[in-house]
């Protein structure tokens, strides 16, 4: 793209209150990079934040690109928050995209290969092996790999074979002996998904790693006999994965259905990117190009000094050498409000007292505990439960499938609309329902994203409720790495709000308000935005005001402009945001009084925290929604008022350890770009992945966030 096109878009962009949530998104990206290359980090953590760039980048791809050609491709009008219309929105959006792709394969190329060859780890192709070890590699290409390879030639006489999304493929241009040059043909042989990327040779002082992209090519012949090959070309595509579910009233198989048929059609959808190795055949690309209806700034050159898809290198990451050289979590500690009391039970520990987690510090496993004592107590007569994402073998899905098999009623809301988990959740809700539960797959036009779990158990002549509420998964797996926020209590006034939610759920029920309970579709934003404006009328009349946020995204235009008028009243207003941020901090006139902070480091930040000081009686909120759109208009969302003085400062502690982080945090300027926070002069290090290990409650009650 020419220079002045550039320097053109960039000033429209820069003129818009609103930062554009795709170019937001691709600054997030751009944090997680510098992960991998902090100094401190072993060249294994390198490789896993660089693997988990690649990751995120697919999928912004197959989402949000794919989104954009959705408008493109239909002739569809979309003005972006930066203020430019489709086609210039997807040129600034293609210029930053090569851009982060450079950055990544040069730190690849110039950083991470000779640190691991400092370490014993080679990644080479077969000319750096012995004869010997070629052998070898023949071998396994002969044994288990020839049969797996499956050559597709494109020709007069046969379709365009569907090249698979994600998957390495070779494009090789061959001709017959004496054939003319218009008489060449295209053959593709993909990779299959489930051959290890990478031969592994033990030497006795290093380890090489083969690419098995590389054993391949070597013996690509022999796919290929008596023709002449003219070019080979090593690429990868990516499929527009970005599809919306029709509404429908019907609930049963046909929604299954549809959910199936949309996800077939993912697997051959709209190429929206190809990245390919140098020296690829122009003819080949030419004509890829001609067929996907892409423009040369969709294609992402990759030089042979490194590799294709990053993404492979989990292989590296998990290898069971070189676990002991990534950083060992310590010890989840117990929650500061559930001390050793003497309660073994945790239904008499909840009758007592209110339990806040503050995962991974504090252990899932109180809540798995939970489920699984609820599924073998004969005193527990039901089990309701919102689930998105399980854990590949979950604890939670067994517990649940014994409670039906011991006479519980046992309803589950299964969201089967979970990107990328639509297959794992239909056939694990299947499962539950074999088994006798209420199974409900989603609601047609909303995603259940709410994190709810309601047990009812007789108590001598009454019945108790215990109930969770949180921001996260059920996810045992993601609990050790995600930070989340979850609550465990008996409260009658949450329990009532949390069966009335679930009627709306699993029936048809309105119910007039909730006490305890902030809901989306129905009031969340509303809500939110009626807080913000309380603030800013206390600001206006001299009484001290603040608002203090952590959530993972920042998008919600009219959240945006209600908080702009809040810091135009003088209000305080300190936001903690891990991903996209469409709000333009520190613009003078508009938003000087907003602070943004991004936490990028070993856990990944996804917790939702929202506090209103209100003049001194507090409101503190948690729970499962962003500031999105989304998570306002198209999602059932819940946050929950926590109450308790002792689980409010813990909130309240959460959002200042988090605003001292000066390890992992990176402050938003005014133009959308990010600096990491260090420590200043004397200053020692904080980092808040660590310090939430060594909690002390004395410390935790003196915190206060507006003085």
């Amino acid at each position: 793209m020419k220079l002045e096109v550039v320097e053109k878009y960039d000033s429209i962009v820069q003129q818009s209150d609103l930062i554009s949530r795709d170019l937001s998104w691709l600054k997030f990206n751009v944090r997680v990079l510098d992960q991998s290359k902090k100094a401190h980090r072993s060249v294994f953590e390198k490789l896993k934040f660089l693997a988990i760039t690649a990751s995120n980048l697919d999928e912004f791809f197959m989402i949000r690109v794919g989104s954009l050609y959705n408008y493109l491709d239909y002739d569809k009008e979309r003005v972006d928050y930066s203020g430019l219309r489709e086609e210039p929105f997807k040129a600034k959006l293609m210029n930053e995209s090569h851009a982060f792709h450079t950055d990544q394969h040069n730190h690849f190329s110039e950083v991470i290969m000779p640190e691991l060859q400092s370490q014993g780890v080679i990644l080479c192709n077969l000319s750096k092996l012995t004869e010997k070890e070629q052998e070898k590699v023949h071998d396994y290409f002969v044994k288990a790999i020839y049969p797996m390879l499956t050559p597709m030639v494109y020709d007069g006489y046969r379709t365009f074979p569907i090249l698979m999304n994600k998957l390495l493929v070779f494009g090789v241009v061959t001709t017959s002996p004496g054939d003319r040059q218009d008489m060449r043909k295209m053959s593709f042989v993909q990779i299959p998904a489930n051959i290890p990327r990478y031969f592994e040779i033990e030497r006795e002082d290093s380890l090489l790693l083969i690419p098995i992209e590389e054993v391949i090519r070597e013996n690509i012949v022999s796919l290929f006999r008596n023709v002449e090959i003219e070019g080979i070309s090593l690429f990868r595509i990516t499929r527009n994965g970005d599809f919306t579910l029709e509404e429908s009233e019907d609930m049963d198989a046909n929604f299954l259905e549809e959910v199936k048929r949309k996800l077939m059609e993912r697997k051959s959808g709209r190429v929206v990117r190809i990245e390919i190795e140098e020296g690829y055949s122009k003819w080949m690309m030419n004509s890829l190009l001609e067929r996907w209806n892409l423009k040369m700034d969709s294609v992402f050159l990759v030089k042979r000094a490194s590799q294709i898809d990053f993404t492979g290198f989990w292989q590296i990451v998990g290898n069971k050498k070189f676990r002991e050289r990534l950083p060992q979590i310590p010890d989840p500690v117990k929650p500061l409000s559930y001390q050793d009391e003497g309660l073994s039970d945790i239904f008499e520990v909840l009758k007592e007292k209110d339990i806040l987690l503050h995962h991974p510090y504090n252990n899932i496993d109180s809540i798995l505990d939970l489920v699984e004592k609820a599924s073998e107590d004969p005193d527990v007569m039901a089990i309701k439960m919102t689930i998105y994402r399980l854990a590949k073998d979950s604890r939670i899905t067994k517990a649940l499938l014994k409670a039906a098999e011991n006479g519980k009623h046992v309803s589950v809301l299964f969201e089967v609309k979970a990107r990328f988990d639509e297959e794992n959740n239909i056939r694990e809700a299947k499962k539950l329902q074999k088994a006798g539960c209420f199974v409900i797959y989603g609601i047609s036009h909303l995603k259940t994203h709410t994190k709810l779990l309601l047990i009812v158990k007789r108590d001598g002549g009454e019945i108790t409720r215990f109930v969770h509420l949180g921001s996260g998964n059920y996810n045992e797996d993601t609990a050790r790495l995600y930070t989340d926020i979850g609550l465990m209590t008996t409260n009658e006034t949450l329990a009532n709000d949390v069966s009335e939610f679930f009627n709306v759920i699993t029936g048809h029920s309105m119910p007039s308000q909730y006490k305890n309970l902030i809901t989306a579709p129905r009031d969340m934003r509303n809500q939110l935005i009626e807080y913000i404006e309380e603030e800013a009328e206390h600001a206006r009349n001299g009484l001290p005001s603040g608002i203090f946020i952590k959530v993972n995204s920042l998008e919600d235009s009219e959240i945006i402009y209600a908080l702009y008028r809040a810091s135009q009243s003088g209000v305080t207003i300190k936001l903690i945001v891990r991903g996209i941020c469409c709000i333009r901090p520190g613009r003078v006139g508009l938003s000087e009084n907003i602070e943004v902070l991004s936490i990028v480091g070993d856990f990944l930040e996804h917790s939702r925290i929202y506090y209103f000081h209100n003049n001194g009686d507090t409101r503190t909120y948690a729970g499962s929604a962003d500031m999105m759109v989304r998570s306002f208009d198209k999602r059932l969302e819940a946050l929950f008022k926590v109450e308790s003085p002792l689980l409010e400062q813990q909130l309240m502690n959460i959002l200042a350890y988090n605003l001292r982080d000066n390890v992992n945090s990176y402050v938003m300027q005014e133009d959308g770009t990010y600096l990491a926070k260090h420590p200043v002069g004397d200053e020692p290090e904080f980092n808040v992945h660590r310090e939430f290990f060594n909690l002390e409650a004395e410390h935790v009650m003196q915190v206060k966030l507006v003085n």
